[in-house]
């Protein structure tokens, strides 16, 4: 019986797990760029009562054995990066990723830092910046007198300004990034990820080239969080901790009445 409530606590752990990144996804329905996670579990070790294969008589093998598991663990959580919905915002310096990609930031200690969350501002000097101050990667400098600024789907930016011709003023270029396995990234917050070995190295070009994704000005990527399908998951993760838990009840029961008989 102790057997059968350990066993059943790795259940109801494992739904709890669930509901926690079900939560942090709810929670993240309306973040620009936000990957949901999900969660995948494994079967703990067996004791083998009985071993398969076993030989009954010279002739005859046991076919299949006597195995008890221990229950389940967490086996991973991780990102879904499928695309999510991209609405019109009409600011010029909103920009969604058609595709695969990420933008590159660079973060205070120098290093490079990855998000899909194209709500980008500008800086008191200029500087193309995300939400939290940190500088696109290649650096993108906005003069005082631009009076409208133009972004193309391969990453060109161009402003025209105040008192100047009409021929628009080559700003830079926009570069992207993408990983053979952006699941691997590490998340840090703020809407962004760090390289790791298991994501690979990032492949910089240009938007539309080599697999990337072209950039759609006046656009947001939403995130990929579908509010029903997580519901629905929550009440199954829910019903699934409710019969763990009346198997704890159950294994409980029968060993109070195997006290009773001693």
């Amino acid at each position: 019986m102790t057997t059968a409530l350990s066993t059943a606590a790795t259940g109801m752990e494992a739904q709890q797990t669930i509901v926690d990144v079900i939560a942090n996804n709810l929670a993240n329905v309306n973040t620009t760029g936000f990957k949901k996670s999900r969660v995948d579990f494994q079967d703990l070790l067996y004791q083998d009562a009985r071993n398969v294969g076993s030989a009954v008589t010279q002739e005859n093998d046991v076919p299949t054995g006597t195995q008890i598991g221990h229950g389940v663990r967490t086996a991973a959580v991780y990102k879904i990066n499928t695309i999510g919905d991209i609405n019109r915002t009409g600011n010029e310096l909103d920009l969604a990723i058609e595709g695969d990609g990420f933008f590159q930031v660079t973060l205070p200690d120098g290093e490079t830092a990855y998000t899909r969350a194209g709500a980008l501002k500008k800086d008191g000097d200029g500087r193309v910046v995300t939400s939290d101050g940190y500088p696109l990667e290649p650096e993108i400098v906005i003069p005082e007198n631009a009076t409208d600024v133009v972004i193309g789907k391969d990453g060109t930016v161009q402003a025209y300004l105040e008192g100047e011709a009409a021929t628009p003023s080559d700003l830079g270029t926009i570069e992207l990034a993408r990983f053979s396995n952006p699941a691997g990234l590490k998340n840090i917050g703020n809407n962004l990820h760090l390289e790791t070995q298991s994501s690979g190295a990032p492949i910089v070009d240009l938007p539309g080239e080599d697999g990337l994704g072209a950039l759609a000005q006046n656009f947001l990527e939403d995130s990929n969080v579908s509010t029903m399908q997580e519901m629905v998951n929550m009440i199954s993760a829910q019903r699934a901790y409710e019969i763990n838990s009346k198997a704890v009840k159950t294994a409980d029961e029968m060993l109070q009445m195997t006290n009773q008989l001693a």
